[in-house]
């Protein structure tokens, strides 16, 4: 397995793949989630170390992640002539808008809409991450038999030993009811929602503290949300904080609500899968939690309003056996659904049926196993 990348990276040891950047261009050093002139030179660059990967390693399936490394993939597929797996975890019209990139936001959305149908046909197989994902390439136009659905992972274990101490007692926060966000600040993430819920928790329960979490901050989201929180009249019960990767479950064992305040998703959002994995009450608008359960595994927020939010936290905070009950049950999910170890099974007959049908078109496969190239 060769992974393709930007050079772009967290300090996280990886064992078991081998890793091929693409050279440095510009003097930021830091993972920024949207579009970027910095992202369109890698972007750009990725074609040639993708062909360089291809061709010196005998590789037999190009497997690309999100749209960027599908169009990348799909040209060197062509010139290749190999098999191209399109893993698609979001769609454009969702995310591209919201960025404010793209001026004016007509074009964004035209530009949307233009690589939401086009991304999917330079692809052979497309495995969707949910359902409604899987839904929305079918109602695009592309062909039933090339699509699966395979959901996203994450691995339990990382989540089972998290210090609930060392953040409660890093904030001065022993006892009060602690509500965790963790991801990105961007727009559609929905934290305009998540603040404006908080003032109602908070009329509910002064006590009660609101911890943003990221790995980085741009500082325009930093100052942005700072001056809401403020004008709301709770910036002294909001904390916007970032953290490792390493650091992470122990901001989740902290926490006793998790929240998602993104009003739609047609993917899984990877904070979903990690607050279940760490046993945590979640509550999410429905639309982007669709693999739990309202009551049973999270709360879900149906329509998505600040007021339906604080409300679905309030009513945990208030019942604290429900909550723990709710999260004990999203964690056990996580063991039968979402283990990346099952996943990784499914992952593997998706290729396994591609060589096959390699084999039969008559195509010489380089090596046995297969060699697979990730971007």
């Amino acid at each position: 397995m060769h992974v393709v990348t930007y050079p772009l990276s967290d300090d996280i040891p990886i064992s078991g793949v081998a890793i091929d950047r693409v050279c440095q261009i510009g003097f930021n050093r830091v993972i920024n989630v949207g579009p970027s002139y910095q992202r369109l030179i890698f972007d750009f660059l990725l074609i040639f170390k993708l062909m360089q990967v291809v061709r010196r390693h005998q590789i037999d399936i190009i497997h690309a992640h999100n749209h960027e490394a599908a169009l990348v993939a799909g040209i060197v597929g062509r010139l290749s002539g190999l098999p191209v797996i399109y893993n698609a975890i979001n769609t454009m019209i969702g995310e591209l808008p919201s960025f404010g990139f793209i001026r004016p936001r007509a074009l964004a959305v035209g530009l949307a809409k233009l690589l939401d149908y086009a991304t999917p046909r330079v692809a052979d197989t497309v495995i969707a991450d949910t359902a409604e994902l899987h839904r929305f390439l079918l109602n695009i136009g592309v062909a039933p038999e090339r699509v699966t659905t395979i959901n996203s992972g994450v691995c339990p274990e990382m989540f089972a030993s998290g210090d609930a101490s060392k953040v409660r007692g890093r904030f001065a926060c022993a006892n009060e009811p602690l509500i965790i966000y963790t991801g990105t600040f961007d727009e559609f993430q929905g934290l305009d929602y998540l603040l404006a819920a908080f003032r109602i928790v908070h009329q509910h329960d002064p006590s009660a503290k609101l911890l943003l979490v990221g790995s980085t901050i741009n500082p325009t989201h930093r100052s942005k949300y700072a001056r809401m929180a403020k004008k709301l009249g709770v910036a002294s019960r909001v904390t916007m904080i970032s953290c490792a990767l390493e650091e992470l479950p122990d901001f989740l064992a902290a926490a006793d609500i998790a929240v998602v305040p993104r009003p739609e998703s047609a993917g899984i959002p990877t904070k979903l899968l990690n607050y279940m994995a760490a046993g945590k009450a979640i509550v999410s608008f429905e639309k982007s939690a669709t693999i739990l359960e309202n009551g049973k595994t999270g709360r879900l927020v149906a329509p998505a309003t600040a007021e339906g939010l604080a409300e679905g936290i309030v009513g945990l905070l208030a019942d604290r056996n429900l909550a723990l009950e709710l999260g004990r049950n999203a964690r056990s999910l996580v063991f039968r659904r979402f283990d990346w170890r099952s996943i990784v099974e499914q992952i593997e007959g998706v290729y396994d049926k591609i060589r096959a049908e390699q084999v039969a078109n008559g195509h010489r496969l380089h090596r046995r196993p297969g060699r697979a190239t990730a971007l």
